[in-house]
């Protein structure tokens, strides 16, 4: 007897949800329209810094001193640290292989050893 009148209802149901089919749902949204969103749509594409490749300690002579410089990926970028919890200071390459010069720094090498000259000093050569 259930699965007479069941039928039937599963029918009507169906029936009254495919009116709806052609309309669209109303959006509503209660923020404020994005000020800058023409300009975000239109700007540029971001591109991002590179990654560390390698974070190296360095002995440096004379004086037995100690210097940590992270290189960047691309070879053009490096941070260089006369403290180990010091402000780095960025240095910058024209292009891969040639000396780091920024803030009267210049580093010159690769990962394993360097010429290093800080500001008013002589050169020093630092092995990791």
């Amino acid at each position: 007897m259930n699965t007479r009148i069941l039928a039937p209802a599963a029918a009507l149901a169906l029936l009254t949800l495919t009116a709806c089919g052609d309309k669209q749902p109303e959006v509503v949204d209660t923020r404020a329209a994005d000020p800058m969103a023409e300009q975000l749509k239109n700007a540029a594409a971001v591109e991002l810094p590179p990654s560390i490749e390698k974070a190296v300690t360095f002995r440096c002579q004379p004086g037995n001193g100690l210097i940590y410089v992270d290189f960047f990926q691309g070879r053009k970028l490096a941070n260089l640290r006369t403290e180990q919890t010091g402000t780095p200071t960025q240095l910058k390459a024209p292009e891969a292989g040639q000396p780091f010069v920024g803030g009267g720094y210049t580093v010159e090498g690769t990962p394993e050893s360097i010429k290093y000259t800080a500001p008013g000093k002589p050169a020093l050569t630092c092995k990791a």
